[in-house]
């Protein structure tokens, strides 16, 4: 892995990633980190109409925050440098889009993330991840 892609949302499995690619780190030598957190947009007409865009985007902010600070905090203790972005939209598209506009050659993520209560194996996003990209993607459990 020379640039990795590192998409997370604050689950156990995302910060899990983030751990693998740690230690593929101090094993192999040191590599472009990128990671990233997706907010989904709000849909919600009402939600929309009651509040300030700004307010939406201070939210956006903030959930976005939270998601990446365990992550963050493991790289920075680490001493592991990397870039970090945060993005609104369909999950899965925006973790392809980032993917290639950096140029990653892997994507190493959790194999379910906060919204998978319902799926068995394999998360919904990360189903969709594995079917529309075209690098390598290492799932952690």
């Amino acid at each position: 892995m020379k640039n990795v892609l590192i998409p997370v949302d604050g689950s156990g499995n995302s910060l899990r990633a983030v751990h693998y690619v740690v230690d593929q780190v101090r094993e192999h030598g040191p590599c472009a980190i990128h990671l990233l957190n997706v907010q989904p947009p709000i849909a919600s007409g009402a939600i929309l109409a009651f509040f300030e865009p700004d307010a939406i985007e201070e939210f956006y902010e903030d959930e976005a925050k939270a998601a990446l600070a365990e992550s963050e905090a493991l790289l920075d203790r680490s001493g592991i440098i990397y870039q970090k972005a945060t993005r609104v939209g369909n999950i899965a598209e925006c973790i392809k889009a980032h993917a290639t506009e950096q140029g990653c050659d892997h994507i190493v993520m959790g194999s379910r993330g906060l919204g998978a209560a319902g799926s068995l194996f394999l998360g919904s996003t990360t189903l969709k991840v594995l079917h529309t990209v075209h690098i390598p993607v290492v799932l952690i459990t």
